[in-house]
């Protein structure tokens, strides 16, 4: 029973540090740092928090690493940090952090779309489980059209509260609320945490390959902490080539480098490879619908912001389609279970056939 709500316990964990990242990162981006810049320092914390764990436990049991595994870790760095987080913290730069997380429900539905395209699932639409899949997928994407595309009435507005960071980026909107610093690009945002998700979908793809090739998760996470601290690096740099005062760091951005670095990167990658591991992907995406709830909950307490008629059903809608992807899922997991057994049974009963016959003979 332990075994089995270890998982549940340690993606719950995940949500929690992955909300957190979202309204600390939204804060910091609104006050002036540069998105590349904190993704760069996100990663080099990340690295040398994750390296002594590979260095002490996996020493003496790691594995050896070919060409093809390091390779497919390179690809994991490319996919699963640098273009995904880029992508995302632009995307929720422009947007806001309600509505970045409520797109991150459209995992599983690309994820399943990318599977069927490279042969790893089948659609089988003349199974109730097939077709819950299909209605689940075109539920997901409405609903982050809707997201992206309209907003309505405001259903609940800004609730103030006496947080010093959150205040004064509160009392920012208020001032202007056309700031573009604050609103952003409403159509530019969710169109690159969209990005984000197809990238990230890529991502947990390719993770169980390498998890598979390469049975050492802590020194796995590092290498590709640091291929991909080393590749924001160099986007940062050549982003702000003549600009060093954004490499600066304030109090804020600081604490955020630092929570995002050990918590949203290193402690999430690992353990999110652990749960892959043992669950599989669809149980890591299971997971994502919670993290909407407690950021949409922490972005209107904490940030002020206000809460759309558009935002609203196009979550709801996002969030019924996951559902109905992943109770698809289960029954097609069921008939295949089943199937299993069937053809086990079939095979026993063909073996004892046989041996009755053959111990008929051999009395003859």
């Amino acid at each position: 029973m332990g075994k089995d709500l270890l998982p549940f316990f340690v993606m719950v964990l995940v949500q929690l540090g992955y909300a957190g990242t979202a309204i600390i990162s939204k804060v910091v981006m609104d006050d002036g740092m540069d998105p590349y810049v904190h993704l760069s320092y996100r990663q080099i914390i990340a690295t040398i928090s994750i390296a002594p764990f590979a260095y002490f436990f996996e020493r003496e049991t790691r594995s050896k690493l070919t060409m093809y595994t390091f390779f497919l870790i390179f690809l994991c760095s490319i996919f699963g940090v640098t273009a995904m987080q880029m992508t995302y913290l632009i995307g929720l730069k422009n947007s806001t952090a309600t509505i970045a997380t409520a797109l991150d429900n459209l995992v599983p539905a690309i994820t399943f779309l990318l599977a069927v395209l490279f042969g790893l699932e089948k659609i089988g639409v003349t199974s109730r489980g097939g077709q819950a899949k299909v209605m689940g997928t075109m539920l997901c994407v409405c609903g982050a059209m809707l997201l992206s595309l309209y907003h309505g009435k405001v259903l609940f507005g800004q609730l103030k509260i006496h947080w010093k960071y959150s205040q004064h980026y509160t009392n920012k909107n208020i001032i202007d609320p056309n700031n573009n610093n604050s609103h952003g690009n409403f159509f530019l945002g969710p169109f690159l945490v969209i990005i984000s998700d197809i990238v990230y979908s890529l991502w947990l793809i390719i993770q169980p390959k390498v998890t598979e090739r390469y049975a050492a998760p802590y020194s796995s996470t590092t290498l590709m902490c640091f291929m991909a601290s080393l590749e924001c690096t160099i986007v940062a740099l050549c982003v702000n080539n003549h600009d060093k005062n954004a490499w600066s760091l304030n109090p804020i951005g600081a604490i955020s480098v630092l929570y995002n670095g050990i918590i949203s990167s290193a402690l999430a990658f690992y353990l999110i490879t652990w749960c892959i591991k043992r669950k599989g992907p669809l149980h890591v995406s299971v997971f994502l619908p919670l993290l909407l709830v407690i950021s949409a909950f922490l972005s209107w307490t904490l940030l002020g912001e206000k809460l759309y008629v558009g935002t609203i059903m196009g979550s709801m809608l996002t969030v019924i389609g996951l559902y109905g992807f992943l109770w698809g899922k289960k029954k097609e997991m069921e008939q295949i279970k089943e199937a299993t057994k069937e053809k086990v049974l079939k095979k026993k009963q063909l073996t004892k056939i046989d041996l009755e016959l053959q111990f008929s003979e051999n009395s003859n």
